[in-house]
């Protein structure tokens, strides 16, 4: 014992030193790991925005091709429900003048490729024209319900004439009583129409449905147009005001369906000619 006190007494210094060095480096060792932790942590999740910045571009870039295969599907699915709808009908009622289902509507999906929708004559251009068998006259869909009717065609495009536009008066009902009048614009919201020809001996509310009659050949029975939200019959008039709420947004719209009516010539011949 009396040797090791007298060791201690001798080299204690150099000891202390020697322990001091031997805790600074196991520190040092330790905090290398934190830091080297700190530093992997920080690299993924840096490493994993990158990642998801390029799926977001990669997606981003995408999605204009899978709008349009999504459009080619709902064409391809609403004229699968048209022809169904034609057959059920046709077991029914095979002579009733006012079953327009079995004409066997068909849809073609186009993009829209120009719009106006703050002017008082706002139109739409599609990017299908003649060389797609499209021509003045036919109806155009949104996936919501009605946008317009084609009004020009040249070999590549389309123009159409919206719902939105003073020239416009389509013909429609009322889905919950079928009571018919017309749809006019007179502006300046693209996002409301009024109902007119609708008698105050009719009852209506806010939240009915509006939706074509099929009676022009144009568009089948029962697509939406829009929803009254706005009911107004003054003192002693004959007639309501009626605004309705459009179906379709017109300044999101991108994707179109043009409807095909192989009979709507042979229908229109036959009405009569003022």
């Amino acid at each position: 014992m009396h040797n090791l006190l007298r060791l201690i007494q001798k080299y204690g210094n150099f000891l202390l030193f020697l322990a001091m060095e031997v805790a600074a480096f196991l520190w040092m060792v330790s905090e290398q790991k934190l830091q080297q932790s700190t530093f992997l942590s920080a690299s993924n999740t840096l490493t994993a925005s990158f990642n998801l910045m390029l799926t977001n571009t990669d997606e981003y870039f995408h999605l204009r091709e899978e709008n349009a295969v999504l459009a080619e599907e709902n064409a391809r699915l609403r004229g699968q429900v048209n022809h169904l709808q034609g057959m059920v009908e046709d077991s029914v009622e095979r002579d009733s003048a006012y079953v327009y289902s079995h004409l066997r509507w068909s849809y073609q999906p186009a993009r829209v490729v120009d719009v106006a929708t703050n002017s008082r004559h706002n139109y739409l251009v599609l990017n299908k024209g003649a060389r797609d068998n499209v021509h003045e006259g036919q109806g155009v869909l949104s996936h919501d319900g009605v946008v317009g009717i084609v009004s020009a065609v040249n070999l590549h495009f389309a123009q159409v004439i919206p719902v939105i536009h003073p020239k416009m008066r389509l013909s429609c009902r009322i889905r919950r009583n079928g009571q018919m009048g017309f749809l006019v614009w007179n502006g300046p919201s693209p996002r409301y129409a009024n109902l007119t020809d609708i008698g105050r001996h009719i009852l209506v509310e806010e939240g009915d449905t509006i939706e074509t009659n099929g009676l022009t050949g144009l568009f089948p029975e029962g697509i939406p147009i829009g929803v009254i939200d706005r009911v107004e019959l003054p003192d002693g008039d004959t007639y309501y005001n009626l605004r309705v709420l459009l179906a379709t947004d017109f300044k999101s719209l991108r994707y179109v369906q043009i409807v095909h009516n192989p009979l709507a010539a042979e229908q229109d011949s036959m009405r009569l000619k003022q």
